[in-house]
């Protein structure tokens, strides 16, 4: 074998390989949208979210607006005494 004959199989071909897998690995990085970093003006409309869309019925917000005092059952915090 030749000097350029080794070069191209023990050179060429690995860093073909490597530079093939890393642009299939960037290319996500390049195609999707400009995160939003904190400091930017958000331009989006405001989205409600819920763990369970089902749960937000009339009976949830009733309490709230009657001015009624809200039962808390959970236990536990930073004092640590569950």
């Amino acid at each position: 074998m030749t000097l350029v004959e080794t070069l191209l199989v023990f050179a060429a071909i690995p860093l073909a390989i490597y530079g093939a897998i890393a642009l299939l690995t960037l290319r996500e990085k390049f195609a999707k949208a400009p995160r939003y970093r904190p400091g930017q003006e958000w331009e989006h409309d405001p989205v409600w979210w819920t763990a369970n869309p089902a749960g937000l019925g009339s009976a949830h917000h009733g309490a709230a607006e009657s001015g009624a005092t809200p039962v808390h059952t959970a236990k536990g915090g930073a004092r640590g005494g569950w």
